[in-house]
């Protein structure tokens, strides 16, 4: 599923008051209470901006911010009671994008991740049964996430962003792989992969097609 937010708070009674708080006022929220939970439920859903408490079980918020910025481009908002200038520094040196002081108002939170959510906008595009997370690099069929490496992520993106219209290998080879050299052996192997993971047949797909002598379309099916 995809979220507005995500806090991360070992802090049950902060958390789940924060969560309530936001749903009411349609900012689509969920909450954990580790960094272990955290990775387990980001592998599973997408978000847009996260609330990161420093003081977590095991791992720190520090330690699994530098985790998560491997692979997410995402808001990170440190919340937390620690009031040195070193935690603040070190909280945005390392990827955080603001840094909120423990206790605060809800109020005054919401307006703050109201704010950011609006400056970076909703960056997923959405088909019917395809829903692609460019923050975090994720597409998703039937809300499920696909297990993709990187430029089968970027060609199925590209296939979706283009679909109804047929597309000539060259194209794919310049935008996709940003390569003009790259072969058609290449491209082959990476639409039989992606044919796999989203066909009910891949021996006769019905979304990624050949169109012979030109290139693929893609048509997506209800």
């Amino acid at each position: 599923m995809h979220y507005d937010c995500l806090i991360i708070d070992d802090e049950t009674e902060v958390a789940a008051g924060v969560c309530e708080y936001f749903n009411l006022f349609d900012v689509n929220t969920a909450y954990v209470e580790s960094a272990e939970a955290a990775l387990a439920f980001l592998q599973q859903n997408s978000v847009n901006l996260i609330l990161l408490d420093i003081n977590l079980p095991k791992d720190s918020g520090f330690t699994l911010c530098q985790k998560l910025r491997q692979t997410l481009d995402l808001p990170i908002l440190f919340i937390s009671a620690r009031t040195s200038n070193d935690d603040m520094l070190l909280a945005l040196n390392i990827g955080g994008d603001d840094y909120i002081q423990k206790p605060f108002t809800l109020s005054v939170l919401l307006a703050k991740v109201k704010a950011v959510l609006k400056r970076y906008g909703d960056k997923s595009t959405t088909s019917s049964r395809f829903r692609i997370d460019a923050q975090a690099k994720r597409i998703y069929l039937d809300e499920t996430m696909l297990d993709l490496r990187h430029m089968e992520y970027k060609l199925l993106k590209y296939l979706l962003e283009n679909s109804g219209r047929v597309i000539s290998k060259d194209e794919l080879f310049e935008k996709v792989w940003a390569d003009s050299y790259i072969g058609d052996g290449t491209l082959n192997v990476h639409i039989r992969a992606l044919r796999k993971k989203i066909e009910t047949n891949p021996q006769e797909p019905e979304m990624i097609k050949t169109v012979w002598g030109l290139g693929y379309i893609f048509e997506e099916v209800g």
